[in-house]
Order: structure tokens, then C-alpha cells, then sequence
């Protein structure tokens, strides 16, 4: 066996991190054992969160995303956290064109959220920003559908940084 092959190198390579990080308390964010640092599981800790409405369609989209991203489309536990969001949308032109008519778009999405415990406290605290650009076209409804794919791709963009965030804050300290 040569080290030149680069196979066997990429192989031995994976082996040796593989065992340098067994034994340093690395551990998965999303496995089947996951637990948060009270020994509960990191999904039963997901499934306790209660999304709050959020006003608007994107506000929704991204409502449903979470609830669904922490429940796996299952069952609902008992409530232990709160999390309110407050988004706030803009929209930048871009390819401006001599005569002020705008090419091209970018939807800005930016939610800030606070996760509370059963009785009120502020646990944590986070911001989670996505843009999305799209085109602008002659006809009208092509306009509103690029926008509204805009606002989904952004909705469903930010709904996964809060779910990645939440289970990190949970994993280390709920």
C-alpha cells in the first residue's frame, strides 16, 4: 500500500480524526441521541418550543417551517418554551436602468427572536437575516410570482438558522 494513493491517504486521514475526536465530548447536534445539557432529549426540547404567530404571509410561512422543522410533522409536547419573532421585510433594487425601472430585486427578511421560559423569563436571544434575489419582468404576475418565491426561499432560509440556533442554545444549556 502506498501513501501516495490518494484514497489511502483520505482514508487513514479520517481514521485518525475520527479517533482523536471520540474521545474529546464532541457530539452531534442532529442524532438519535442528542440530549441537552439536563440530560433530556435534544427533539422532545425541540417539540416543547411554542411558536407564537407571526403577523403577515412570510410570517406564516416561516411559523409553519419551525413547527414543523421542531415537531417533524408529529406530535406536540407539553409546552416548557416560547419563542416570539418579530420580522421586518425590505426590498432593494438593483440593475437600475437610466430611465429609474428596476431589472432585478432583493428580498430582505430579517426576524429577531426571543425564546422565554414557562414563566416569562428571556432565556435567549437572536437575530437570523436571509435575502433572496429575483427578476422583474414586463408582465405583472410573473413580478408577483418571483416575488412570493423570493419571500419563501428567504422564509424557509431563516426558519432554518432560528432552528439551528435554538438547538445549540438548547443542546448546551436547557
Amino acid at each position: 500500500m502506498s501513501w501516495r494513493n490518494p484514497t489511502v491517504a483520505l482514508f487513514a486521514l479520517a481514521v485518525v480524526a475520527g479517533s482523536g475526536l471520540a474521545g474529546c465530548g464532541f457530539q452531534p447536534l442532529y442524532g438519535s441521541n442528542s440530549t441537552t445539557a439536563n440530560g433530556t432529549r435534544l427533539t422532545e426540547a425541540m417539540a416543547a418550543v411554542d411558536v407564537t404567530p407571526i403577523p403577515g404571509r412570510v410570517g406564516q410561512k416561516i411559523r409553519n417551517e419551525l413547527i414543523f422543522a421542531n415537531t417533524g410533522g408529529g406530535y406536540e409536547a407539553p409546552r416548557k418554551f416560547k419563542l416570539n419573532i418579530a420580522i421586518r421585510e425590505s426590498v432593494i433594487d438593483q440593475l437600475v436602468q437610466i430611465s429609474g425601472d428596476a431589472r432585478g430585486q432583493v428580498y430582505q427578511l430579517e426576524a429577531k427572536y426571543t425564546l422565554l421560559d414557562s414563566k416569562g423569563r428571556v432565556l435567549h436571544r437572536g437575530t437570523a437575516i436571509s435575502r433572496a434575489p429575483y427578476s422583474r419582468y414586463q408582465e405583472i404576475f410573473a413580478n408577483v410570482r418571483a416575488k412570493y418565491n423570493a419571500e419563501d426561499r428567504a422564509a424557509k432560509t431563516v426558519s432554518e438558522s432560528i432552528k439551528t440556533q435554538l438547538a445549540a442554545f438548547l443542546a448546551t444549556s436547557a
